[in-house]
C-alpha cells in the first residue's frame, strides 16, 4: 500500500467515524420511535459515511469540480433510494410487529385462535410460539373449568352425604328421648356405625384438603410391600367375608420400596375396599404386587362388570362414585360408603410418590372385572 492510498484509507475511516458516532448520537435521540426511523437511519448513515469519505478524499486528489459533482450526484441518487427502501421495509416490519401484538393481545381470550405466518423467520417463530401458549392457557383453562365443576359437586355431594345421616342420627334420638325406640341397643349401634362414617369422610377431606394444597408432606423410607399388603388384607378380610367376596394376593418375594408407609397403606386399603364395595357375592379381589422394568406394581382386580369409557375417564374424579344415586346400599354388610373422595386420594398419593395410577377392564368371560394399576419407582420420594 502506497502513502498516497494509506492516506485515503486513514480520512475514509475519520469520516465514517464521525458519521456512525453522529448516527449512533441520532439513534439514541429516535430510540422510542417507530422502528421505521431507525431503520432510515441506518441508510442515512451508511450513505452519508460513503459521501463522507468520498469528499475527504477528493480533496486529497485534487479531482475537478466536475468529476465531485459527478461523484455526489451518484452518493445522492444512491442515498435516497437506500433511504426509500429501508423506509418500505421499516413499514413493513411495523405491518408485521402490530399483526403480532393482535395476535398477543388475543391470546387467552374465548374463541378460536388462529396465528398467522408472516414476516421474517423470527416473527413466524414468535407466532408460533403464540399459538403454542395459547393452546395450552386453553388446556388449562379447561382444567380449571372441570376442577371447579368437580368442586360444586363435591360440596353439594358431601351436603347431601352429611344431611341424610345427621337426620337419620337426629330420628333415632328423637325416638330413645321419647323412650319409642323398639330397640334401643340397635338405635346406639346405628348411631355409632353413621358417627364413624361421617368422621372418615371428615378425615378423607381433610387429607384431600392437604393433597391439593400442596402440603401433603411425605416421610419415605423402605418398607416391605408384602407388609403393607398382608395388613391391608387383614384389615379388609371381616368385611369381605360378611359380603361372601373371596380375598387374596401375592407379592414377588423381597420386593421393597421406599415410600411413606402410612401413604402407601392408605392407597392399597382404599383399592382393596372399593374393589369389595363393587364386587357381588362369591366374587373375588386379587392384589398383586411385582417387579416391573420402571419400578414396581401393585394392581387390585375386582369382578365389578367393568366400566365404561366416560366412567374410566372420571373413576379418579372427586366425589366420584359411579353411580347417579346417592342412597346407602341397602345391603347392610356392605362396606360403609364415603362421599367418593377414595380414589381420588390414592390418586393424589401415588402422584407425590412421583408414580401414576390408572384403570383398565379386565374382560373375563366368568367375572369380568376391572384392574387398578399403581406404579412406583423404586426410589419413590
Amino acid at each position: 500500500m502506497t502513502e498516497a492510498q494509506g492516506q485515503v484509507v486513514l480520512v475514509a475511516a475519520a469520516c465514517a467515524v464521525a458519521v456512525g458516532a453522529l448516527g449512533l448520537f441520532v439513534a439514541w435521540l429516535l430510540r422510542h420511535r417507530s422502528i421505521r426511523w431507525q431503520l432510515g437511519l441506518v441508510a442515512v448513515v451508511a450513505v452519508s459515511s460513503v459521501l463522507a469519505g468520498v469528499v475527504g478524499s477528493a480533496q486529497l486528489m485534487f479531482i475537478s469540480d466536475h468529476d465531485w459533482g459527478v461523484v455526489s450526484l451518484v452518493a445522492l441518487v444512491a442515498g435516497v433510494v437506500s433511504v426509500v427502501v429501508a423506509l418500505l421495509l421499516g413499514a413493513a416490519i411495523v405491518h408485521w410487529s402490530r399483526s403480532l401484538r393482535e395476535e398477543a393481545r388475543l391470546v387467552g381470550t374465548s374463541g378460536a385462535f388462529v396465528a398467522e405466518r408472516r414476516g421474517p423467520s423470527e416473527f413466524q417463530a414468535l407466532s408460533d410460539e403464540l399459538a403454542r401458549t395459547n393452546q395450552r392457557l386453553e388446556e388449562s383453562r379447561s382444567r380449571e373449568g372441570l376442577l371447579e365443576e368437580s368442586r360444586r359437586e363435591l360440596v353439594s355431594w358431601v351436603s347431601h352425604d352429611l344431611r341424610t345421616p345427621l337426620a337419620g342420627m337426629r330420628a333415632m334420638t328423637e325416638a330413645l328421648e321419647d323412650g319409642l325406640a323398639p330397640d334401643p341397643a340397635r338405635y346406639h349401634r346405628q348411631i355409632r356405625a353413621e358417627v364413624d362414617r361421617m368422621v372418615r369422610m371428615v378425615d378423607d377431606l381433610f387429607e384431600l384438603s392437604r393433597i391439593h394444597a400442596g402440603v401433603f408432606r411425605l416421610s419415605p423410607e423402605p418398607v416391605m410391600l408384602v407388609d403393607v399388603v398382608s395388613d391391608a388384607i387383614a384389615a379388609a378380610d371381616p368385611v369381605a367375608r360378611a359380603r361372601r367376596v373371596r380375598l387374596g394376593g401375592s407379592v414377588d418375594d423381597g420386593l421393597e420400596v421406599v415410600v411413606d408407609p402410612a401413604g402407601l397403606s392408605r392407597v392399597v386399603s382404599n383399592l382393596i375396599m372399593n374393589a369389595i364395595r363393587h364386587t357381588p357375592a362369591d366374587g373375588a379381589v386379587e392384589i398383586r404386587g411385582r417387579t416391573v422394568s420402571e419400578g414396581v406394581e401393585i394392581s387390585v382386580t375386582d369382578a365389578c362388570g367393568g366400566l365404561s369409557t366416560d366412567d374410566m375417564t372420571r373413576v379418579f374424579d372427586l366425589a366420584w362414585q359411579g353411580s347417579a344415586a346417592r342412597t346407602p346400599e341397602p345391603d347392610e354388610t356392605a362396606p360403609p360408603r364415603g362421599a367418593g373422595l377414595g380414589l381420588a386420594i390414592v390418586k393424589g398419593i401415588v402422584e407425590a410418590h412421583r408414580g401414576r395410577v390408572g384403570v383398565e377392564n379386565v374382560p373375563d368371560a366368568e367375572h369380568p372385572g376391572c384392574r387398578f394399576l399403581v406404579h412406583l419407582p423404586v426410589e419413590s420420594a
